[in-house]
């Protein structure tokens, strides 16, 4: 065995040749690793660190095993017997054990007859030296299927700040938010069945509720094995896909079958056998726990080695400060005590003791019992017989082992345990059975807090940072805001940040019942912090550190500039569209004051800024935003926050826009989102919202018709002065739009000062007559346009919307017939009155397609104008048509080439011709249809691609066979594929047998054209309808059959 400086390493592709029987076959799970020499960023969200822990599980199992051989040896000890002397008593076995507990054979050679200890009492403080780890690893109970935990062999002495390291960092647990410290009998006892299911219930809920550590004593008996069965039930039976961290701190020395745990190199893992029935005098560990920390002191089949270690274990957490979400907490730590022995009455005495709170579990027997007895009796009365009889009750088997002087003893215990009322706190089934057992486990560490006067009201600070950091709004309902204080709403604004930042909706909720004013509550400084703070993996995210990464490399920084308000306001506007205006103007002067105000015992700090400071400031000074609740709606949407955005658009006042800007948010942000399911969320959310929208509208026209539909078009400056109209239109929310009052706001919208109840027929036949105006044909919706002689009818009826676009039908339809008329008819060498017309009708649509492109009221700029133009597929038509028309005329005008300038100009004409399918896409008939064939075009592309395929294989091989070394180019192009593609339809060229070939032949050749010229239409005939053949091996002479 190593000594004790020296260190091993091994490779871990050497770890099986150490240990031959262990670690073949089995598979290594790989823990991620916790830097705790880092202080956590605040960025770091849960879902962060978890991808990180995702991320870290593909590492290779040898990387862990390596780590785990070389750190552990290193950092870790055991303890040893140097110096065998026979003890008094005998092993099982009946063979001679040293003062140790071990056997003689289970000593090194030195240990038996060391020349340095000879006529000396054995004495474990000199003659027990600490050597190098030998057991540690993976753990598998091979009785229970592939549960496997991590367990270590360490020294008693071994500093609590190291195991804690091996814990967090190399065993990749979270650092908790309680520690949860049972205690307890340690052999088999009876409950009552219902009390037994509400203490597993309830302290698994707190467990998982709060991401608590569990600590135990770790063997398969007693108040460990009821926590262990607790934990596997829970997983059992509930979805939770995490783990509820069950710790067992157990003495080495008192394990059964330890021996299969040893291996120098650690075990990957180890196979453990729970076995009762031959276990004896010591214990088998409990498989349903998931880490074990072995304590050795070097002695065998002694127990409470472990209690010192775990004590200071517990300490050391306890004194820990958990910085997440926003929060920093010291980890609070509570006993909780089931039955329990004179070992139970020492560990509640020394945690009261140590400012400790206890949960006491009456009904579980014994010590339990005895001091929920007399819990609430005055100190006075707690008595030295009082006790005696409670002993008498509670320990029938074992009562006479109690003297006087031991009675006194507890006596004493006891009444300095129930002197201390506010660290106690006694659980009781009650009649109705709803009381649960993390409810008193919280309570007891609120009531625990609530006495420690010294703190005033950052008391009540800390135990709401505990509700918050364990996540429990009924605790903090029922414990904190009570009668008993009074909150400032600018109390809770704090909290409020960091409810937000840890989504956690009930709390919000909560705080806003309390009279937090989200007006007040959102400033400037708070907006950086929110989105200073966002979850990491999201689109949103990522697309705001790009906006910071380009102007980072536009303004040549050093490093990445700090998120500001307008950098945020880059990517919304992405997002919402360029039709929008800044939602957050870039003021003159970025960088802005930060005060930081030292608070105590409020650790909510990010990059030096203190979020209670930014709530400190005098009136004069905070800067209120524009819509607060909108910036926090906004905030919550980005991240896809459900149940927070719901939360904060029922505080909305412009409902509707609100609603109809989050449905296009989410849709933009779906697009980019690489994840399945979230992709699938933000598109459920984002049809919610515009389900919301229509509900908002539909009791707005229930009220108020008109004002409803002003609704639709009031200008809105909260979201970039735009309209409820255009954000539904940009975000394509169809069924907003086709809500029946829209559709009537959009009827009236069409048909101007009109009524709608004129028809189409006759708009048309006032538009070719107009004084049929004055005849009452048309009827308008306004009463001062009903008077015959009114002038204003003239305007009104040409200004309306309808009759503007069939005028615009007709001038289109006009611009047509008169550009064929020319091209068939009147195409003459020297340009007539009538194409002379169509040169400036063409310059007039040429001046409205530059007046589109350079028309910028919002200042894009031209290369964003022009990229918006090109967008549009109907703007790019436009553009090819005017291009090929100006070609065209330029062919056109020099007499060579005029024919070829007819031609050009004949496709233009086909190109204004398809330009007529975007007018018609808005009638009901029409339009349906031409959406249609525009999408059915994509896929028709796909099968002329396969016809073509068709088309000219089957081309090529009728070429090679009927024609002989045909070489002209365009000749060629016909038979291939023109002759091809009419023989799908049946049409074979009938003038194929006659054709007469103007090439120059041999007589050899001359007589195999006229043979093939004799058979090629019923050659033709069977390649049409039978296409198979078959070339024979040495002939030249095609086979059919």
């Amino acid at each position: 065995m190593a000594g004790p400086g020296r260190r091993i390493r091994t490779l871990p592709t050497d770890l099986n040749k150490v240990c031959p029987d262990e670690g073949d076959g089995y598979p290594v799970y790989p823990r991620s690793y916790y830097d705790l020499d880092v202080v956590p960023n605040l960025r770091r969200s849960n879902s962060a660190f978890s991808k990180n822990k995702k991320r870290a599980h593909f590492n290779s199992g040898a990387n862990e095993k390596e780590n785990l051989s070389t750190w552990i040896p290193e950092n870790i000890r055991k303890k040893e017997c140097v110096y065998f002397i026979e003890g008094s008593q005998m092993s099982d076995s009946g063979k001679v054990v040293c003062e140790c507990g071990y056997l003689r054979e289970q000593h090194l050679e030195e240990a038996i007859k060391p020349a340095m200890f000879q006529g000396k009492e054995w004495d474990p403080r000199r003659h027990v030296q600490e050597v190098p780890t030998d057991a540690f690893g993976d753990l598998s109970f091979t009785t229970v299927g592939q549960k496997t935990g991590k367990f270590v062999r360490v020294s008693s002495n071994t500093p609590p700040s190291v195991i804690y390291q091996l814990m967090t960092q190399h065993w990749g647990l979270d650092i908790p938010n309680l520690l949860i410290s049972v205690t307890g009998g340690a052999k088999n006892f009876n409950m009552k069945l219902r009390l037994k299911n509400i203490f597993r219930r309830g302290l698994v809920k707190v467990a998982q509720t709060t991401g608590a550590w569990i600590i135990t004593g770790g063997s398969h008996a007693g108040v460990m094995k009821q926590v262990g069965e607790a934990v596997r039930d829970f997983s059992m039976s509930s979805n939770y896909k995490g783990e509820i961290i069950t710790i067992g701190i157990a003495t080495w020395g008192t394990v059964h079958n330890r021996s299969s745990l040893i291996c120098p190199m650690g075990s990957f893992p180890a196979e453990y056998v729970l076995d009762e029935e031959t276990q004896g005098n010591l214990s088998c560990l409990d498989s349903n726990h998931s880490h074990f920390i072995l304590v050795d002191d070097g002695t065998h089949g002694k127990y409470g080695v472990e209690i010192p270690l775990r004590t200071r274990l517990e300490k050391f957490i306890s004194e820990q400060t958990k910085v997440k979400e926003g929060v920093a907490i010291k980890i609070p730590i509570v006993c909780v005590v089931l039955e329990g022995g004179p070992g139970t009455l020492d560990t509640i005495y020394n945690a009261i003791t140590n400012g400790t709170p206890c949960v006491i579990v009456e009904g579980s027997g014994r010590v339990a019992d005895v001091i929920a007895q007399v819990a609430n009796l005055p100190i006075s009365q707690i008595s030295i017989s009082l006790i005696q009889k409670k002993l008498s009750i509670f320990f029938k088997e074992s009562y006479e082992q109690f003297t006087e002087n031991k009675i006194v003893e507890w006596t004493k215990k006891i009444q300095d345990i129930v002197r201390n009322r506010q660290l106690l706190t006694i659980f009781r089934e009650g009649k109705d059975g709803q009381q649960d057992v993390d409810v008193a486990i919280l309570q007891a560490m609120l009531k625990a807090s609530r006495y420690r006067d010294h703190l005033g009201h950052e008391n009540w600070d800390h135990q709401l940072k505990l509700a918050v950091a364990w996540n429990r709004v009924d605790i903090a309902r029922s414990e904190i805001f009570t009668d008993d204080h009074e909150w400032k709403p600018s109390d809770l604004h704090p909290m409020m940040a960091a409810a937000l930042i840890a989504n956690k909706p009930d709390f919000v909720k909560l705080f806003l019942e309390q009279g937090v004013r989200l007006k007040e509550f959102v400033t400037w400084d708070t907006l950086i912090y929110l989105y200073e703070n966002m979850a990491n993996p999201s689109v949103f995210h990522t697309k705001l550190q790009k906006v910071l990464m380009e102007e980072k490399e536009r303004s040549a920084f050093s490093k990445v500039p700090r998120v500001q308000m307008h950098h945020v306001s880059q990517v919304l506007r992405e997002l919402l569209g360029d039709f929008t205006q800044q939602l957050y103007p870039k003021p003159k002067n970025t960088e802005r004051h930060r005060l930081s105000i030292a608070v105590p015992h409020i650790k909510l700090n990010v990059q030096g800024v203190s979020l209670r400071s930014l709530y400190k400031r005098s009136a004069g000074r905070v800067t209120f935003t524009m819509d607060p609740i909108r910036d926090l709606l906004i905030w919550a949407i980005v991240q896809n926050r459900k149940e927070l955005a719901d939360i904060i658009w029922t505080q909305s006042q412009d409902c509707t826009a609100a609603a109809l800007a989050c449905s296009k948010i989410l849709k933009e942000l779906s697009k980019e989102e690489d994840d399945t399911d979230s992709t699938e969320e933000m598109l459920s959310l984002a049809e919610e919202y515009e389900y919301r929208a229509i509900g908002v509208l539909t009791e707005c026209y229930r009220k108020d018709e008109e004002r409803a539909q002003k609704l639709l078009i009031r200008i809105s400056d909260a979201w970039g002065k735009t309209t409820c109209l255009q954000l539904a239109l940009e975000a394509k929310n169809m069924k907003f739009v086709s809500y029946g009052g829209i559709q009537a706001f959009l009827t009236k919208v069409w048909w101007g000062k009109l009524s709608v109840d004129n028809g189409i027929c006759r708009v048309i036949m006032c538009m070719l007559f107009f004084p049929l105006l004055y005849t009452g044909l048309i009827t308008f919706r306004e009463k001062r346009l009903q008077p015959m002689t009114c002038l204003n009818r003239f305007r009104a009826f040409f200004t309306a919307p309808v009759v503007i676009f069939h005028l615009n039908i007709l001038s289109y339809f006009t611009f047509l017939w008169l550009f064929a008329y020319v091209l068939m008819i009147d195409f003459q060498p020297t340009p007539s009155w009538r194409e002379y017309v169509i040169y400036f009708w063409l310059f007039s649509l040429v001046c409205e397609e530059t007046r589109q492109l350079f028309y910028d009221p919002d200042g894009f700029g031209l290369v964003k104008m022009a990229s918006l133009y090109l967008n549009d597929f109907w703007n790019k038509l436009d553009v090819c048509a005017i291009l090929i028309f100006i070609a065209g005329l330029s062919c056109r005008w020099i007499p060579a080439t005029l024919y070829p300038g007819r031609i050009i100009l004949s496709l233009a004409f086909i190109i204004f011709c398809l330009r007529l399918m975007h007018i018609f896409t808005v009638s009901k008939t029409l339009g349906p249809k031409i959406i249609i064939v525009k999408r059915m075009m994509k896929d028709v592309f796909f099968f002329l691609f396969l016809l073509a395929v068709w088309v000219v294989s089957f081309g090529v091989a009728k070429q090679a066979i009927l024609i002989h070394n045909e070489k002209r180019v365009d000749w060629i192009f016909r038979g291939v594929v023109y002759h091809s593609y009419l023989t799908i339809f049946g049409q074979i060229p009938s003038y194929i047998d006659d054709m007469a070939f103007q090439i120059t032949l041999s007589r050899q050749e001359n007589r195999m054209r006229t043979s093939c010229s004799r058979n090629s239409s019923a050659l033709l005939r069977f390649i049409v309808f039978y296409g198979r053949s078959e070339l024979q091996p040495g002939s030249v002479q095609p086979k059919w059959y």
